[in-house]
């Protein structure tokens, strides 16, 4: 995460991450109209990559347009235990072959059941992304009804 959070929060999205078994990716079609889709996800200390087909029309709308939204809300009981955050960031598609594999690894350890499916997809079918934040919204019940922080601001 580029942008600057303090302790406290940093580790609030930190466990928001953790206990989140996926994220919905919000992307821009050509068209205009915007696309909401559940993916999988793996985060390395906060850097959040996914993966899709490189021909899906999330990957096809974010080579259009790299701005998009995501969103992670772990389980939860009671409306008492509402956690969430959301991600207004640009996904950056990884080509640098050490990250690539970094984050395999990772997406391994997470999906063990990932390696059932490996045999069916080619590495030149696949598109990996990193978010890179831009702003950040903390959505805490535990703080009151709604209860919603917004960050801001890249690190120098």
């Amino acid at each position: 995460m580029k942008i600057p959070l303090d302790p406290k929060t940093r580790s609030f999205v930190l466990k928001v991450l953790d206990d989140a078994a996926d994220i919905a990716v919000a992307t821009k079609r050509p068209d205009g109209f915007p696309q909401a889709t559940v993916v999988s996800f793996v985060h390395d200390a906060g850097t959040i990559y996914f993966g899709c087909d490189a021909r899906s029309q999330k990957a096809t709308n974010i080579a259009h347009d790299n701005r998009i939204s995501i969103t992670a809300t772990p389980p939860y009981r009671d409306w008492k235990h509402i956690r969430g955050v959301s991600m207004g960031a640009r996904a950056i598609r990884v080509v640098d072959e050490k990250e690539q594999m970094r984050v395999g690894e990772l997406m391994l350890k997470r999906f063990p059941e990932m390696a059932d499916f490996m045999h069916e997809m080619s590495p030149a079918d696949m598109a990996l992304f990193r978010v890179d934040p831009e702003v950040i919204s903390i959505l805490d019940y535990a703080q009151g009804f709604g209860h919603t922080e917004l960050k801001t601001g890249l690190a120098a």
